[in-house]
């Protein structure tokens, strides 16, 4: 996909590599905002952690966060995903016509 590179797009599959990560991801892919403390209720690790969590996905572009007085809100951001999903189609495409161009170069 245009300008997405494999260095681009690194950050958005190693944030998503992460099963905690990828858990909380798919969470808000739903659409609805949450809270850390809706996002922590019921994980099996401490509200730290799943903060820790967030900012990463946050870093990577998949999530965005809206600050509400105390509370911080995490929305999930759909662009990424389409992203990715040009870029496996670019890769696929690739491996694709490899056999085509491996029978080029042998026949040459």
């Amino acid at each position: 996909m245009a300008g997405h590179t494999a260095k681009t797009m690194a950050p958005i599959f190693a944030a998503l590599g992460d099963p905690t990560r990828l858990a909380l991801f798919i969470r808000l892919a739903d659409g609805q905002g949450r809270s850390i403390a809706t996002l922590s209720a019921d994980a099996a690790i401490t509200r730290q952690a799943v903060t820790r969590h967030l900012r990463v996905l946050e870093a990577a572009g998949l999530v965005a966060s809206l600050r509400l007085g105390r509370e911080t809100r995490f929305t999930f951001r759909p662009e990424p995903i389409a992203w990715m999903r040009g870029y496996l189609d670019d890769v696929s495409r690739q491996s694709n016509d490899a056999p085509g161009r491996l029978k080029g170069i042998l026949e040459d």
